[in-house]
């Protein structure tokens, strides 16, 4: 037995190496449905290189998978042969009459092939009893730029499947994300039963013009029903299958729109003030807490709100909390805005109209998000009351001693005047004036201690991470960082770039102040480059450190 074996492996050994004499092509399946699979086969008479052939031509008209290589030898009545068999499944993107070419290898060229592919997919096509094929549908079929639309893909099957995975949809200039879980089901197909699986994406282009959205890819191993019937260990077998390509036409954003832009189902505003007030009270906080609700919206697509509150009053605002949920297989997202407020002085406060601008993606026309105008009454505080009674009662005093004749006015000399009278009186009126310094000493070192408290709570601003978003092209996230360094370094609340832009003095970093709303709101197809922004920003710091004072503190009430 092990000579018979070393008889084979040196019999093996001694083989000489064939010259390829044939090449040779062909598919499994011509006509073909669109979103079905085609195999093409090339063959080759000869041991060659498994990389010898460059399937990459294909990838014009058909979704290219990995090719699966293989190589034999046989020796039959002492004449050796050897081959080498390539297996390349093809998606068609598109229905139509296509060639594919010749491949050449080592002087030998194969010959090349017509396949037709007829436009209906394999859904329309299943009373064939295919065990397997997929469905994708987009809702809605035309988007605005930046409008969050859902696709959806179905993998219908009837029979065991073991195992599988799927590929996502692709979209140039768009981003794609899943939406929840997939859901298992089960639907009649033309007198089939079939069982479903479905998965839902959230699709938002980001520019305008016709698209064609390139669908998923299922591949897995489903058993074979007819080893099935004869054998216990039932074989499996490979299946791919791949739904309908669909075409998209996304709008540009309407030249008239007002405001930041947003596209949504339903876009709602709701107000709370904690404590729940009827009226405010001169000196003490209240919180006042706006939630912006959206629909059909990711969390990051949310604007700032311009709430416009009124003079005399101290604000202290914290950054903007959002958050996105599904439901019901739609994307809700939330903004909440909440603002500590304190009134400076007593009388009556006009609230403005809260109005954030939104396009109804289901009447397709502008729409606004309110919060009606409110009327708050501010009492005086307890301690100004006082204050204002004192000055009312010395007022009269003075009034009543200039309008009263005195009748006799006793005549005191200075040795009659006990001593204890002048000491006591100067002693008390020196004590209470000091007590009240140290009230006023108090109450100015505990506010600033409170309000440091607040400030150090906060996020501060990082020039490091300005610094990587303008490296890496993220306007998001510059925009955040310039509106935390203006409120933390240039003691202004600004809720936009545009404010920010026009309170900077430097002509360059105002110019890159637009450039950089022009492509966080503008219609541009190019991508944002923030190394000029960093460059003007890095001057401006310079040159404003150089004529800050060098003992200049931060100021006590920021706004």
């Amino acid at each position: 037995m092990v000579k018979t074996l070393l008889l084979t492996v040196a019999l093996l050994l001694s083989l000489p190496l064939h010259a390829l004499t044939k090449l040779s092509a062909s598919v499994d399946k011509n006509p073909a449905l669109r979103g079905e699979a085609v195999t093409l086969e090339i063959t080759a008479d000869a041991k060659v290189a498994t990389d010898a052939l460059n399937f990459r031509v294909l990838e014009q008209h058909f979704t290219v998978m990995l090719p699966s290589i293989s190589t034999s030898t046989q020796i039959i009545n002492g004449q050796a042969s050897q081959s080498t068999r390539w297996r390349v499944v093809l998606l068609p993107k598109a229905s139509g009459d296509f060639t594919i070419p010749a491949f050449t290898l080592q002087g030998l060229t194969t010959e090349p092939i017509n396949v037709q592919i007829l436009d209906g997919s394999v859904a329309k096509n299943a009373n064939n009893n295919q065990q397997l094929f997929l469905e994708a549908e987009l809702e809605p079929q035309q988007l605005y730029v930046q409008q969050l639309g859902y696709y959806q893909v179905t993998i219908y099957f009837n029979g065991d499947l073991q195992r599988g995975s799927l590929s996502e949809p692709q979209l140039d200039d768009a981003s794609i994300s899943q939406v929840g879980q997939d859901v298992e089901g089960s639907k009649l197909v033309n007198g089939i039963r079939y069982r479903t699986i479905t998965r839902r994406y959230a699709v938002t282009p980001q520019r305008s013009g016709n698209y064609t959205i390139l669908p998923p890819t299922f591949s897995g191993e489903m058993l074979d029903r007819d080893s099935a019937r004869y054998n216990y260990f039932a074989a499996t077998k490979t299946v791919l299958q791949q739904a309908q390509p669909i075409d998209v036409k996304v709008n540009a954003i309407p030249d008239s729109f007002p405001g930041d832009w947003l596209v949504a189902g339903l876009v709602t505003l709701t107000e709370e003030w904690n404590p729940n007030i009827d009226e405010l009270k001169q000196g003490e906080p209240v919180t006042r807490i706006i939630t912006l609700s959206a629909v059909d919206v990711a969390e990051n697509q949310l604007p700032e709100l311009k709430q416009g509150f009124p003079d005399g009053l101290r604000l202290y605002q914290e950054q903007p909390q959002a958050k996105s949920a599904e439901r019901s297989g739609r994307l809700v997202a939330q903004k909440i805005f909440t603002t500590a407020v304190i009134a400076n002085k007593a009388g009556v406060l006009e609230l403005p109209e809260v109005a954030l601008p939104w396009w109804n993606s289901q009447t397709n026309k502008l729409d606004y998000a309110k919060l009606p105008a409110r009327t708050l009454t501010v009492a005086a505080s307890a301690v100004s009351s006082s204050n204002n009674a004192d000055v009312a009662a010395s007022q009269l005093t003075q009034t009543d001693s200039q309008s009263v004749i005195p009748v006799s006015q006793p005549n005191y000399s200075v040795e009659a005047s006990p001593w204890q009278w002048n000491y006591l009186t100067t002693l008390m009126l020196a004590l209470w004036l000091l007590s009240l310094f140290i009230i006023y000493l108090w109450l100015q070192l505990k506010t600033p201690a409170k309000q440091q408290l607040n400030l150090h709570s906060r996020v501060a601003f990082n020039s490091n991470v300005l610094k990587r978003a303008c490296e890496q092209g993220d306007p998001q996230l510059a925009r955040d960082e310039l509106l935390r360094f203006a409120h933390q370094q240039l003691d202004t609340r600004c809720l936009s770039i545009s404010e920010l832009s026009n309170i900077i003095t430097a002509a360059e970093l105002k110019q890159q102040l637009t450039s950089l709303n022009s492509a966080l709101y503008g219609n541009s197809n190019e991508k944002w480059q923030g190394a000029q922004l960093w460059q003007a920003w890095q001057q401006y710091h310079t040159t404003k450190t150089a004529t800050a004072p060098k003992n200049s503190l931060p100021p006590l009430y920021p706004t």
